[in-house]
């Protein structure tokens, strides 16, 4: 991919690593627009010289109207990222948790749907671009506490896999961003070990720009949380990972 080239909507980018995946391709050379739901934040980043665009991926009729601003201002758009998400905790003991559960995969997974199918005429018209869809190591090492998250982003990654191969042919590519935990929207409370932001986009751009892209763009850190099940540590991460549900409400006294 030449980060150089290419003019490019970061949906979700409004915060985090969006964001800062937007100052990079900006800083790379292309032209980028930013999609979130955040007016302060759109403002902030209009005034650094993005294009900005208020959506609600949760919403239809938002994300339509979105893309018919994005494509009058951008024509020429050739990459789409993805990454409208949320992380909840949910206690599955508690019934109360089924809103959390809905919320998270209509924001991660059929959010990320809505915004695929909104670009992909467009995309296979032009011939060619690229979808980047945004995972997470939890998608293939499950977080006990967030359920909804992990079944979430496994979906994406299958959706993602699927989208690839309906897409061959088309010359739209399609790529899966897979962050471990990273040091933004709290993370770094939660995990001290969370890998910097700067050092994690600072990766990613670099396999970005490999020759040819990576279907899967993996960070030394996310390899562990990958391979897991193939490298026969899947059992034992994951009850590691379970004694992290003493952080729930109610578990704990």
């Amino acid at each position: 991919m030449d980060l150089s080239q290419r003019t490019v909507l970061v949906v979700g980018g409004t915060s985090g690593i969006g964001r800062e995946l937007a100052r990079r391709f900006a800083a790379a050379g292309s032209t980028v627009a930013v999609a979130g739901r955040s007016a302060d934040a759109l403002a902030e980043l209009s005034g650094e010289g993005f294009g900005t665009f208020p959506v609600d991926v949760t919403e239809g009729d938002s994300v339509a109207t979105a893309r018919d601003a994005v494509l009058a201002r951008y024509p020429e758009l050739d990459t789409v990222v993805t990454m409208s998400g949320v992380m909840l905790l949910e206690d599955l003991r508690d019934p109360a948790h089924f809103e959390a559960a809905r919320t998270t995969i209509d924001t991660n997974l059929v959010g990320t749907i809505r915004v695929v199918d909104a670009f992909t005429p467009h995309l296979v018209g032009r011939g060619a671009g690229t979808f980047v869809t945004v995972t997470s190591g939890i998608a293939f090492l499950p977080f006990p506490p967030m359920p909804s998250y992990a079944a979430s982003k496994a979906a994406v990654h299958a959706y993602t896999e699927a989208l690839r191969a309906q897409l061959d042919g088309t010359g739209v590519g399609v790529v899966e961003l897979v962050p471990p935990a990273v040091a933004t929207a709290g993370q770094e409370k939660v995990n001290p070990q969370a890998l910097p932001l700067d050092a994690f986009v600072t990766e990613v751009m670099g396999l970005l720009a490999q020759d040819p892209t990576p279907d899967e763009i993996l960070v030394e850190r996310v390899l562990t949380h990958r391979w897991a099940e193939r490298d026969g540590t899947y059992d034992d991460l994951v009850a590691q990972r379970s004694r992290a549900l003493a952080m729930l409400p109610g578990r704990q006294g």
